[in-house]
């Protein structure tokens, strides 16, 4: 939802209220189902987004298992999916996402490696139109992606497209990463920062068969470290859980986003303030990108993926 506009009875410090789930997001919206929800809501403190449930491929909401192992039934996912004429595919409202219509509904990107897996999660093969051949496609799960949690908690842009350069901080072992850049494509460029050596191991392996990923191990906090790897991007995404994340936005965007470029952040409640309410650090760390010369444009809150998670995303104003 937009900042300052209103809808229903959500917003800062107010109860769980907010648009009306139902459907999905676009042409093609993932399937819902239960009764989950979200607090939070639009900028200003007005407005607030509701979701019922989740997509009818997870199931779960709020008593999920939660922790990177145990989303969506751990690392290697559910199992394998049926394609061919069994499969409906329909382009999600955001360029390079689709929704995958079977039994269940699923989010899904094309794989720009077919035939290969990143962390054992579902492929589809679906007709490609001509006869004997088949388009291959990775099933995104929302309990184990920030990105795909914002999406199908109803971001109207995510600003990541095919063709676009995307500086990711905290890219882990690249989960997340292996779906951005399987919407950016070939002709795009993710630039992957992760601090930790471990991670950073996986995330190098992953990087070695996407070859549009550039793999940095580097503290967010010194973009200098790394100025050299990096050109001028159109988006900065950030998952790095951090009390000053929003100021670390800020430096790398002063070093890589290009003016009118965007961000999009996923902010956790608890890594900036455990001890205040969420709906009060989320306006806090608005209030800072503010500082940092960009302009909120759009927040919802990852419920019932993420509990006490929000996604902002906002324009950058290098001259302003």
């Amino acid at each position: 939802m937009a900042f300052g506009q209103s809808g229903g009875r959500g917003g800062f410090g107010g109860g769980r209220g907010g648009r009306g789930g139902g459907g999905g997001g676009g042409r093609g919206g993932a399937a819902w189902g239960g009764r989950g929800g979200s607090r939070g809501g639009g900028f200003a403190g007005r407005g607030g987004v509701a979701k019922r449930g989740a997509p009818g491929g997870w199931g779960g909401g709020r008593g999920a298992p939660r922790g990177r192992g145990a989303r969506g039934g751990g690392r290697g996912g559910r199992g394998g999916a049926r394609g061919g004429s069994n499969v409906l595919l329909e382009p999600h409202r955001h360029p390079g996402v689709f929704i995958a219509k079977g039994k269940d509904s699923m989010l899904v990107t094309k794989n720009i490696v077919p035939g290969e897996s990143v962390y054992g999660e579902k492929r589809i093969s679906i007709d490609g139109g001509v006869e004997g051949t088949k388009i291959e496609y990775r099933v995104w799960n929302p309990f184990r992606s920030k990105l795909a949690a914002g999406i199908l908690g109803g971001m109207d842009h995510i600003y990541i497209e095919p063709g676009k350069k995307v500086l990711y901080l905290g890219a882990a072992s690249g989960t997340s990463v292996s779906h951005v850049a399987d919407i950016v494509g070939p002709e795009g460029v993710v630039y992957a920062v992760e601090f930790s050596a471990r991670s950073g191991r996986d995330l190098i392996g992953m990087a070695k068969k996407r070859t549009n990923v550039v793999p940095i191990v580097e503290d967010a906090r010194t973009p200098q470290k790394y100025r050299m790897l990096v050109s001028t991007v159109d988006v900065v995404f950030a998952d790095i859980a951090q009390p000053d994340q929003a100021r670390i936005v800020g430096l790398n965007a002063e070093y890589f986003l290009k003016n009118g470029g965007h961000a999009v952040i996923s902010i956790k409640a608890s890594c900036v303030d455990s001890t205040i309410e969420p709906e009060v650090v989320f306006a806090q760390e608005v209030n800072t990108l503010r500082e940092v010369k960009f302009k909120p444009l759009e927040q919802v809150t990852l419920e019932p993926y993420e509990r006490d998670h929000a996604m902002v995303s906002a324009v950058y104003q290098r001259h302003k």
